[in-house]
C-alpha cells in the first residue's frame, strides 16, 4: 500500500530547476493547484543531483542557472535519466532552444509564459512520454468571484470593482486562502503552510504584517472589515461577499 502511494506521488511531482525565488514559488503555487506536486532546486548543481536521485515525472530547467547552466545540467542529466524536460528560459536565442531539443530535452518554453500554456505544454509532454493521463490531473477553477472582488486564480491577479489591485506574490497568496475558505477561520500557522513558497522567508507574525498590508489595498478598515475580520487568538476569516 504504501509503495503504491509513494508510486502515485512521484508519478504528479515535478522538480523546478531555477534561480528565481519568485518565479519558482509562482510556478509551486500554480501547479499544485493543477495537482502536482513540485520540488525546487535553486541552482543547477542541486538541481542535477535532486533530477538523478529523485522520482519525478518532470523537470522544469531554466538554461540561465548559477554555476551549471541548463544546457549542462540536461547534458548530464540525460547520460542516465529519460526524465522529461521542458526548458525554460528568458533569452529569445534560437540556438539555445536547438541545443536544448539535440540534447533531448522534449519541450522548449521561453519567458515569460502564460502559466496555462505551461502546464498544457507539461500535459501534453506527459501524455507522449506515458507517465500520467490528462485526466490524473485535477482541473481547478480559473477565477473566483467574492462580490465585486475578483480573484484571477491563473494570472495571479486581483481586482475591486474592477480595478486592479498592486499585490504582491504573498499578499495575493493570502487573499486567495482566505477566499478560497469564505466563513472559515484560517489560523496564522495554516496560513503560513499555506503561502509559504519555498524561498519565502516568513515567520508567524509576519502573516500579520501582510494582511495588514492587504487589507490597505482592499480599503478594508480592521474596525468595519468588508473582507478579512481578525479571528482573536487564532488568525483570519473571509467574510465577503460571497463567505
Amino acid at each position: 500500500m504504501e509503495m503504491a502511494r509513494n508510486e502515485g506521488v512521484a508519478s504528479r511531482t515535478i522538480l523546478v530547476i531555477e534561480d528565481d525565488a519568485e518565479l519558482s514559488a509562482l510556478l509551486a503555487d500554480y501547479l499544485g493547484h493543477e495537482g502536482f506536486v513540485v520540488r525546487h532546486a535553486p541552482d543547477g548543481e542541486v538541481g542535477l543531483e535532486q533530477a538523478l536521485t529523485g522520482s519525478y515525472c518532470l523537470v522544469l530547467l531554466d538554461i540561465m542557472l548559477p554555476g551549471r547552466d541548463g544546457i549542462e545540467v540536461l547534458r548530464e542529466l540525460r547520460r542516465s535519466s529519460p526524465v522529461p524536460v521542458i526548458m525554460l528560459t528568458a533569452k529569445g536565442d534560437d540556438v539555445d532552444r536547438i541545443v536544448g531539443l539535440e540534447l533531448g530535452a522534449d519541450d522548449y518554453l521561453p519567458k515569460p509564459f502564460n502559466p496555462r500554456e505551461l502546464v498544457a505544454r507539461i500535459k501534453a509532454v506527459l501524455r507522449r512520454a506515458g507517465a500520467a493521463p490528462a485526466e490524473d490531473v485535477a482541473e481547478a477553477p480559473r477565477q473566483l468571484e467574492r462580490g465585486e472582488l475578483l480573484i484571477d486564480l491563473e494570472g495571479y491577479r486581483a481586482s475591486l470593482q474592477g480595478k486592479e489591485l498592486p499585490l504582491t506574490v504573498i499578499e495575493f497568496a493570502l487573499l486567495r486562502e482566505l477566499a478560497q475558505s469564505p466563513g472559515r477561520a484560517l489560523s496564522r500557522e495554516t496560513l503560513l503552510d499555506r503561502v509559504r513558497g519555498r524561498d519565502f522567508d516568513l515567520f508567524d507574525r509576519s502573516i500579520d504584517v501582510h494582511v495588514s498590508h492587504l487589507r490597505q489595498k482592499l480599503g478594508d478598515d480592521p474596525q468595519h472589515p468588508r473582507f478579512i475580520r481578525t479571528v482573536r487568538s487564532i488568525g483570519y476569516m473571509f467574510i465577503g461577499e460571497g463567505a
